[in-house]
């Protein structure tokens, strides 16, 4: 998981010496198309970590994307190739349309969730939690990011509706799409990961077993 210091990943994301407050320093390399799921007990560290390398929150050190550092990228760069995607979502309209595009693709990518197309013609306040994380997650993924830092993006969904999720993931990450995964699902960390990392006392633990 740790890479060799000052060398980074000439595919993918490296996290070096990333700390904040009580948490970390953090060294992480994920390639490019691959999977990292992080699990942890709340108030771990998790959020505060993805939050960090989205360069969300003050932090110390840094993080390179193909051999690329944040602190040498406009800030709005980075996050346009590097999506945090929360817990719970933030919008700046109740219109879903004001947030996603009535086009094809937006349907594609609604029907491989199991969200019914009506939901574009819903205020956002009416939609239930489930329906609101998946409808960020296509927001997300219609920007075509080459990182998405995900935080329980399924804690809302059912069984039969959180592996429809995860298919979608898993072709992203076959497309090349590296995800940096929160979950306490350790079911969905066992399907989803590459690696598996648990934070513990603020520092990250590589699950070998």
């Amino acid at each position: 998981m740790s890479g060799v210091s000052g060398s980074v990943l000439a595919h993918g994301l490296s996290v070096r010496g990333l700390r904040h407050a009580h948490v970390g320093p953090f060294d992480i390399d994920v390639p490019a198309g691959s999977c990292l799921v992080v699990t942890g007990q709340s108030g771990a560290g998790k959020s505060v970590l993805l939050r960090m390398i989205a360069d969300l929150d003050p932090h110390q050190g840094d993080v390179a994307l193909d051999g690329y550092f944040c602190s040498r990228m406009p800030a709005h760069l980075w996050r346009r190739q590097v999506l945090y995607l929360p817990a719970d979502p933030g919008w700046w309209s109740d219109i879903v349309l004001d947030h996603v595009s009535d086009k094809d693709c937006t349907h594609d990518l609604m029907e491989q969730v199991g969200l019914r197309r009506g939901v574009l013609y819903d205020p956002i306040h009416r939609l239930s939690t489930g329906e609101r994380q998946r409808l960020a997650l296509i927001r997300g993924l219609l920007n075509a990011p080459r990182v998405m830092l995900m935080d329980e993006p399924c804690s809302a969904l059912d069984a039969t509706t959180t592996l429809l999720v995860e298919a979608v993931l898993r072709t992203k990450i076959e497309e090349g799409m590296t995800i940096i995964l929160v979950s306490h699902d350790l079911s969905q960390a066992v399907r989803m990961a590459g690696t598996h990392c648990e934070i513990v006392r603020g520092c990250l633990h590589e699950d070998v077993s």
